[in-house]
């Protein structure tokens, strides 16, 4: 007989890195092959899960997920992954090359480069090599930055040192000035050249020197290739046979001016990338390096400056007016506004108190604020945001796959179609030799699909990096790209559309009855209960300033509600069955209040006092209610372009109904549990890519399913940062239309930065092989449309929604 049973993937391969990691095809493949089991594959993206069909008559339950368990630890003990920073990795090319380098490296099972991010993910064989060695194949490509020495690795730990770069002006910027100089030379040699008295000989020199400086790089790749016995067909070696093929023909000004502008080009992309890379590397100076630590010495309170890595959980830290905030805390003493802006993208201080959670990287205000510190450092919110951006900067959006295959193939056609243009015309007699080679050269620079390779990834790194800045974590550009594309979307009731806790929304006291003696009354015997909805009462008390009496020993009839002695006399407070059930009467006018409250959506509260004689104090109405935001955030979602937006809750249809009505959803789907939540995720994806936002862990099924998942308030739930593609780290819907409307904007800027591109290769090599363009105007339209793609891509860094522009 068939079963089936679903695992967590985190549970079986621990600090998974992705659903889409290899390690889970191994682990799919290995548990398939298990006699009694029938099939095994992935559910959900979010939160993914290993979905076992097996043979009951085979296989129990525990079998099976002992099986499931084996299988993983025996993968997670062989396979490691690292994220390492690079450098020296300034073009497409060098990318192709490292990602090759590393492929061909015994051990080495997946490698990525990101161009923009300068970051490489490498997966290897634990028993076939170290993470040491990884390292020493980086550092031999050149690539790999000086930094501290590394911890040993944990399974599908990323691993990612960090450190100032603290080299001379000449090494951080050797490629300009390599460029500079080959510019310097080729102006001299022109100048030589036009001269009246220049002989050619010392222009010729001049030009050869410009060649050295422009291809210095290119060459040296080349011949490293070579002694690897192994050629890449890419951009570098177009642009080296190209100027080569102009030295040939005699055309020494051309192909220096060639080699310069594209050393130039490089040298210019290299820091406009830079800008991008410095929006999500700044997020890592946000938190000290120090903080002030309170320790009691004989008695007495002294500070203590240290560094942060001695900071641990348990320790007291002093942080002072205008400091920023070391570490992830609670509050013990003090009170302040803090600016939480760098985290959760907050536009105005909140006010902080003891009690209250506090993250490294956030602003102290005006007051001393005394933190017990919560988590070491690499655990806290903002290690933790760093870690995953870093992460999403590895994973390719989907038009990025599309340009590096295109690449792939396109510059052998290029190299092939370039010998046909060499060798046809002349033996057509339609050119001579000379022109023929001469256009086939301006047609290598012409083809060369730089801009193409770039302006994808310049445009997700931007896009992601502003979304950081504003409080929006967006995990890859997959992410980015989707969200952007969504026309549907779903969104949890609880927490979500709502603040999440009760509050008391209507006060009816009997005649003869003020609103403060009902209010009064019933908070002195709810003070005494934990309840969510007593805690209410309590609060609205505190809030209108309404005194409270001590109330005496608390009596809870499960269910029903609670009395507790007052002054004198005992305070009833509970639903109507609490009376119906003592067979008390209770009077018309209060059952009319509790069924109008309670149409509205609304819990109720009966007060009843018994003294000499015993009445009816009135009715209290609670309810979870629409954040303050949220029906603003519905509005703006709609003229952002969502088509459908549906709110899915287990709440009754009442209390759903009153909810959505008051935000101005499309659609109300109450009285659902987590299942019928997937099950309604799963029909309007049918019509459609669809987002869902919740909570991050209760609403975890529903997020797996859903194209994108989005959760609320990741700056304080670890859970939220590892469950959901998107998660906005403030606990503020208003963030979801900023993120949206990103989205939407990068969307459009890849597409344009698409066009851009093949436009101008398009163009370029219609102008070159018809004989309109020479070698040194492709050269110039070549690297120009480089970078206009680049610049294109850094507009998002400067991106605002639409309200706030």
């Amino acid at each position: 007989m068939s079963a089936t049973t679903r695992l967590d993937l985190p549970v079986l391969l621990p600090d998974l890195p992705d659903h889409r990691d290899a390690c889970v095809s191994r682990l799919i493949s290995m548990v398939a092959r298990q006699p009694g089991v029938i099939r095994a594959h992935v559910v959900g993206t979010a939160e993914p899960l290993l979905c076992l069909h097996y043979d009951s008559d085979r296989l129990t339950l525990a079998e099976i997920e002992a099986l499931a368990r084996n299988a993983g630890a025996a993968i997670s003990g062989q396979f490691a992954h690292a994220l390492l920073p690079i450098r020296a990795v300034t073009t497409e090319d060098d990318g192709m090359r490292l990602e090759s380098t590393l492929m061909d490296t015994p051990g080495v099972t997946a490698a990525s480069v990101s161009l923009v991010a300068q970051v490489a993910r490498v997966e290897f064989d634990q028993r076939q090599i170290t993470l040491p060695q990884v390292e020493a194949v980086l550092r031999q490509a050149s690539a790999v930055a000086e930094s501290a020495p590394q911890p040993p690795p944990t399974v599908h730990a990323d691993v990612r040192s960090t450190s100032a770069d603290s080299r001379s002006w000449y090494a951080r910027h050797r490629e300009l000035a390599w460029s500079v100089t080959s510019g310097a030379l080729l102006l001299a040699g022109w100048l030589v050249e036009r001269s009246p008295s220049g002989r050619p000989s010392v222009a010729i020199g001049l030009f050869v020197l410009s060649y050295v400086f422009g291809a210095r790089d290119n060459v040296g790749h080349f011949l490293r290739d070579l002694q690897r016995g192994k050629v890449h067909f890419n951009i570098d070696l177009l642009m080296v046979v190209a100027a080569v093929g102009a030295a040939a023909l005699g055309e020494w000004a051309e192909g220096a001016l060639l080699l310069f502008l594209f050393s130039l080009g490089h040298a210019l992309e290299h820091h406009a990338l830079g800008r991008a890379r410095h929006a999500i590397t700044a997020l890592a100076d946000l938190a000290p390096s120090r903080a002030t630590l309170l320790r009691e010495v004989d008695g007495s309170r002294r500070e203590e400056l240290v560094l942060i890595e001695a900071v641990r959980p348990g320790d007291i830290v002093v942080v002072k007016p205008a400091e920023r905030v070391p570490v992830d805390g609670t509050i013990r003493e003090g009170r302040s506004g803090v600016n939480q802006a760098p985290i959760t993208g907050e536009s105005v201080p909140v006010d902080k108190v003891p009690g209250d959670q506090v993250f490294a990287g956030t602003v102290n205000g005006e007051g001393a604020l005394v933190i017990e510190v919560s988590v070491a450092v690499g655990d806290r919110t903002l290690d933790r945001v760093i870690k995953l951006v870093s992460e999403a900067q590895t994973q390719k959006a989907p038009t990025q796959q599309f340009t590096e295959r295109f690449a792939r193939v396109f510059v052998p056609a290029v190299l092939i179609g370039d010998l046909i243009l060499i060798v046809a015309p002349p033996m057509l007699g339609v050119l001579s030799w000379p022109d023929a080679f001469a256009r086939a050269m301006a047609v290598l620079v012409a083809a060369s699909p730089c801009a193409l390779a770039l302006g994808t990834p310049a445009a997700v790194l931007a896009g992601i990096a502003q979304a950081a800045r504003n409080g929006v974590l967006i995990k890859g550009g997959a992410h980015l790209e989707a969200l952007g594309a969504i026309r549907s979307l779903a969104l949890d009731k609880t927490g979500t559309l709502t603040v999440g806790e009760p509050s008391v929304t209507d006060i009816e006291p009997t005649e003869g009855v003020s609103e403060r003696m009902l209010l009064g009354s019933a908070a002195a015997v709810e003070q005494r209960s934990q309840h969510p909805l007593a805690r209410a009462v309590v609060g609205a008390a505190a809030q209108r300033d309404v005194p409270v009496s001590e109330a005496g020993e608390l009596q809870s009839v499960t269910g029903r509600g609670v009395r507790a002695p007052v002054e004198g006399a005992v305070v009833e407070v509970g639903r109507a069955l609490l009376f119906v059930e003592a067979g008390v009467m209770v009077p018309l006018e209060i059952g009319e209040a509790v069924a109008r409250l309670e149409r509205a959506g609304r819990s109720t509260m009966i007060v009843r006092r018994i003294g000499h004689v015993p009445e009816f104090l009135g009715v209290l109405g609670l309810a979870d209610e629409p954040r303050h935001n949220a029906k603003a955030t519905v509005h703006a979602l709609r003229a952002a372009g969502f088509t459908r937006i549906v709110m899915l809750t287990g709440d009754n249809a009442g209390v759903a109904n009153a909810v959505g009505d008051a935000v101005g959803v499309d659609d109300v789907r109450a009285g659902l549990l987590p299942a019928d939540k997937v099950d309604a995720i799963k029909e309007l994806a049918a019509d459609g890519p669809v987002a869902m936002v919740g909570d991050g862990v209760n609403d975890a099924p529903a997020l797996a399913h859903a194209t994108v998942g989005i959760a609320m308030g990741g700056a304080g739930t670890a859970a939220a940062l590892e469950t959901a593609d998107v998660a906005l780290m403030g606990d503020d819907l208003g963030r979801l239309p900023f993120a949206v409307e990103l989205s939407r904007q990068a969307r459009r800027i890849i597409r344009q930065n698409l066009w851009v591109s093949l436009g101008v290769i398009v163009v370029l090599v219609v102008a070159t092989v018809s004989g309109v363009a020479s070698i040194g105007p492709a050269v110039i339209a070549h690297e120009g449309s480089t970078l206009v793609v680049i610049a294109n891509a850094l507009r998002l860094l400067r991106f605002q929604e639409s309200g706030a522009r």
